[in-house]
């Protein structure tokens, strides 16, 4: 058995899925260990920081996997696929529920910093940037996550949220801007020109 999960370790994510197409239900287990505990954390994040609504999703989004593996197309990468899908659960969900949008919990190990300036306390900064990326509307707040929260490409926005690369860049370059008006007391050029 240990030899039949070891061959499939090897596999990429798009033969895996090519291979759970086929009814390789062994397949299905290797994505899934490869991508459950990243894809409850996005969950976690957009819905509303309910585990067990993550949870939840995050069954509901491999079931589609399953479901629909003779879907994929191997002209993109699974993990496009993946978040597509599970942006397309989070759309939905939002859309079903008369809540508030959800707060964002941004992972501080794990956040690329493309505002933050040098010298700063890191942890007021990520609270300030927290509380700015809550304010933003629902599609330049999933550009914000998908670029800096779960490292994803321009390209794999795109395809992620099936739209064009210019629209991507306009909504991320749109995002930042906003971020740096609500951030700008942490601009240093700001602090010298209010000392002159």
């Amino acid at each position: 058995m240990n030899l039949f999960k070891k061959k499939y370790h090897q596999y990429s994510d798009e033969a895996l899925v090519a291979l759970l197409a086929e009814g390789k239900e062994a397949a299905f287990d290797e994505l899934y260990q490869r991508y459950a505990e990243q894809m409850y954390h996005f969950f976690y994040k957009m819905l509303y920081q309910d585990q067990e609504l993550a949870a939840d999703f995050c069954q509901t989004l491999f079931m589609k996997v399953f479901e629909k593996a003779e879907t994929f197309s191997s002209a993109h990468k699974f993990s496009t696929w993946l978040y597509a899908i599970a942006s397309n659960l989070c759309k939905n969900e939002y859309r079903r529920k008369s809540k508030p949008k959800p707060i964002i919990y941004l992972a501080e190990g794990h956040m690329q910093q493309p505002l933050a300036p040098g010298f700063i306390d890191k942890e007021i900064f990520n609270r300030y940037l927290q509380s700015a990326v809550n304010k933003l509307d629902d599609k330049h707040r999933l550009c914000f996550i998908l670029r800096y929260q779960e490292d994803k490409t321009i390209q794999e926005i795109s395809e992620v949220l099936g739209c064009p690369l210019g629209t991507v860049k306009s909504r991320i370059h749109h995002t930042l801007k906003k971020l740096a008006i609500q951030l700008h007391q942490f601009d240093p050029k700001q602090k010298k020109l209010g000392n002159e």
